[in-house]
């Protein structure tokens, strides 16, 4: 059989979808799969045994239009949506596939879970039901992201470089994109200096991330900006005692470390995005966690307070 995998969305969401990928390979381990996705997730999967991965740019018609004639001359005959976002149903209903799995009971999907889907559970846990409605055994809460021997030799280099090795550090981000400042906690300077007589500090992120990291490193720790790629960051966070984060791509990339992830929510909606496996570490200011979409009330990082999160850090006998 041929089989079409669609995973497009944010980079935490690529993430959280890499167990599930890997779930559906192994059942498929017989048929010839391809993943559609966008062009900066190709290297996330460039390690699954067996799939071949393409992408379209996303965001203009023009690729939208070039994508579907795509689908349609490979002839799958199982489309798994892990999408299912507006664009990607125009995909499957025009993908002349009579087999859709998809998150939404409604069509073009003829696979999906029976309830719809209003945020009552984590991401991941809405595409394993997904595939179990395929008939396909749920994936472990665990991503997929194995690391290459050349990644842990240049990350042990860097760690020998900052005296990182036999010290203990821990690991911040204290930014977001420049388009979602709203997830920014204000108080992580303040937590670096309660911090830094325990560990060393690294503070992580990208190029939205820059200015801010460079401001919080004056004052301590280690501006570690641009300074890992995907895999690198994920093999640091092995070495780190624990990760403090605000919701945000390395907070996912992150739990595929398997340290502790205490991940900050205030706008955003911990049940549904927290860093999977690691639901006990949420910090939020509502404590009682909304149950679904239609009770989540959005509200400002800042009213988690510095206490909060030192608090959690000592219930987890970590300081």
């Amino acid at each position: 059989m041929k089989i079409l995998i669609i995973k497009l969305g944010a980079l935490g969401d690529a993430i959280i979808a890499t167990a599930v990928i890997k779930q559906i390979l192994k059942h498929h381990a017989a048929d010839n799969i391809h993943l559609l996705t966008s062009p900066p997730f190709i290297q996330i999967f460039s390690h699954f045994d067996k799939l071949q991965i393409d992408s379209f740019e996303r965001g203009e018609i023009f690729n939208m239009l070039r994508t579907i004639p795509w689908i349609r001359k490979h002839k799958f005959d199982r489309i798994y949506d892990l999408q299912s976002n507006d664009r990607t149903r125009v995909f499957c209903t025009l993908s002349g596939c009579s087999y859709i799995a998809g998150n939404h009971p409604h069509y073009p999907y003829t696979i999906h879970p029976k309830k719809t889907y209003i945020g009552e559970c984590h991401s991941f846990d809405r595409l394993n039901q997904i595939i179990e409605s395929a008939n396909i055994i749920p994936a472990q809460a665990i991503p997929y992201l194995p690391i290459n021997k050349p990644t842990i030799n240049k990350v042990n280099y860097w760690l020998e470089k900052h005296d990182f090795l036999y010290k203990p550090f821990v690991i911040l981000h204290a930014g977001s994109s420049l388009t979602n400042t709203k997830k920014r906690w204000p108080h992580f300077k303040e937590l670096a200096c309660e911090l830094n007589n325990l560990f060393g500090i690294v503070w992580v992120g990208g190029n939205d991330d820059a200015e801010l990291n460079h401001t919080l490193s004056t004052a301590s720790g280690i501006d570690g900006t641009n300074q890992f790629n995907i895999f690198e960051l994920a093999e640091l966070g092995k070495h780190a005692r624990f990760t403090v984060a605000n919701d945000s791509a390395p907070m996912h990339i992150l739990s595929c470390s398997q340290t502790p992830v205490f991940g900050l929510f205030g706008p955003t909606y911990p049940r549904r995005t927290h860093a999977l496996g690691q639901f006990n570490n949420i910090i939020s200011s509502d404590k009682s966690l909304a149950r679904n979409d239609l009770e989540f009330k959005p509200s400002k990082i800042s009213s988690i307070s510095l206490n909060m999160v030192l608090n959690k850090l000592k219930e987890n006998k970590l300081i």
